[in-house]
């Protein structure tokens, strides 16, 4: 008995040395070892793909000086970079708003956008890289945890730029799970409105579903182990990053999107993060048909309607 005892001992002692290196291992692969979001030249591609003469919008802004670039300092020291474009028509500006990229992308990739706010809604609009991705510093992703508080930053440096009294926050997968996470944090009262487009319900529930569809693996003991690896390292846990608990916090108003075809961010966090918002005013999307970060591509007229019509709702309240 005394030998099955060691036996079993030397057993889980191996089982947790293992699943402390794969965990360290998938911590690294998350956070890190992402794809190339600092390749400026794929992402200005992919944002012509999305929408086609975007960079060309973009360059010629920005060689007229109309569309500038910022630097300011992060959450953690690192310098974080923004770019920033008056709307179409400043004298008669609707608002501004902070437009969120997911991951792995930076600041370019989601021109449509910034295009759809300046150039349709007539708002001002700051873009910026979040930290690890573009032309910002960092040495890892925080998938929207430490990131809200960069976007906490760019909000007042927004309304120093533009001095609105309405400001709208809109991200795309982990840049509406940034979205969701920096609402449940208080805000300036010109913060009226979010919009999130196919964001997480946490950090944890995203990266078990990724493990069990790409690796077949259970959260137990890999996603446990990166976690607590995460938090050793990094300072934050894959639990403790969760939109839902912000968003019970929340009570301005926000705008829920995403297709019903995603497979991805599943669409069940739709629903997961609806119910989680208790206080406040909002509303719900489902772009059918649309694969994940896909609503606008799919339905471009009626994703603007439906934003444009939400925030003339707030606007009214």
């Amino acid at each position: 008995m005394k030998r099955l005892n060691h036996l079993f001992l030397l057993a889980l002692a191996a089982l947790s040395l293992q699943g402390c290196l794969v965990g360290k291992y998938m911590c690294n692969y998350v956070l890190v070892d992402m794809p190339d979001g600092q390749n400026i030249e794929r992402t200005r591609h992919k944002a012509d793909s999305l929408l086609p003469g975007s960079t060309a919008w973009y360059d010629g802004l920005h060689e007229k000086g109309i569309l500038k670039d910022t630097v300011i300092t992060g959450y953690n020291d690192n310098p974080i970079h923004a770019a920033y474009v008056p709307a179409a028509d400043p004298a008669h500006a609707q608002g501004t708003a902070i437009v969120v990229h997911g991951f792995g992308d930076n600041h370019f990739v989601f021109l449509y956008l910034v295009r759809m706010y300046r150039d349709d809604f007539n708002y001002n609009v700051l873009f910026p890289d979040l930290q690890y991705h573009g032309y910002s510093g960092g040495n890892a992703t925080s998938m929207g945890w430490y990131d809200r508080y960069d976007v906490e930053k760019w909000i007042e440096v927004a309304h120093g730029i533009f001095k609105d009294d309405f400001m709208v926050v809109h991200g795309v997968s982990m840049g509406a799970a940034t979205t969701m996470m920096l609402s449940g944090d208080p805000q300036p009262d010109y913060v009226k409105a979010y919009v999130e487009d196919c964001g997480y319900s946490s950090v944890w529930d995203q990266l078990a579903f990724n493990l069990k569809d790409s690796f077949h693996l259970p959260p137990f003991p890999v996603l446990t182990s990166a976690s607590i690896v995460c938090k050793n390292k990094y300072g934050w846990s894959f639990k403790e990053a969760s939109s839902v608990n912000q968003l019970a916090k929340c009570d301005r108003p926000m705008l829920f999107i995403h297709g019903d075809a995603d497979d991805f961010v599943e669409f069940s966090h739709l629903q997961k993060n609806y119910d989680a918002k208790t206080q406040g005013y909002k509303e719900m999307w489902v772009a059918p048909g649309a694969v994940h970060a896909n609503s606008f591509q799919s339905y471009p007229e009626e994703y603007k309607a439906h934003v444009r019509n939400f925030l003339a709702k707030v606007k009214k309240m």
